[in-house]
């Protein structure tokens, strides 16, 4: 890599999202960190990623707001997103689930606790690495 590559990633767990960005760095990625939705986008507004690893379940905008909002916006749609969620296929009672982020414009869906391996693996391709 040239030019470090920047992600920004953006979930409310501090700890994971701290895991998540350790391992990105040790692959030589220049790493950003949000924990809500109104962060992230704020971030991606005054600092464009080349990839964004989003959580799904967050406080004050959720990561489906957050991917519809980007989606729609001309200046950020290409930026390729990989959404997070703990959310399982067989769980019922939450307004949340697959088939909502797969109905999301995201380019990856992974299923959390996604390892760091798995997240890497996705943004290595997806930047066509």
């Amino acid at each position: 890599m040239n030019e470090k590559k920047r992600i920004l990633v953006v979930d409310d767990e501090p700890d994971f999202a701290s895991i998540v960005q350790g391992n990105l760095e040790k692959e030589g990625f220049e790493v950003e960190v949000a924990y809500n939705g109104v962060e992230g986008l704020e971030k991606v507004k005054a600092n464009p990623p080349d990839v964004i690893v989003l959580d799904v379940m967050m406080p004050e905008k959720d990561g489906y707001k957050m991917c519809k909002e980007l989606k729609a916006d001309e200046q950020f749609a290409d930026i390729p997103v990989i959404m997070l969620t703990a959310v399982g296929d067989h769980v019922t009672s939450t307004r949340y689930s697959h088939q909502d982020g797969r109905s999301m414009e995201a380019e990856d869906y992974l299923a959390k606790p996604a390892s760091a391996e798995e997240i890497t693996t996705s943004v290595k391709r997806l930047l066509g690495l």
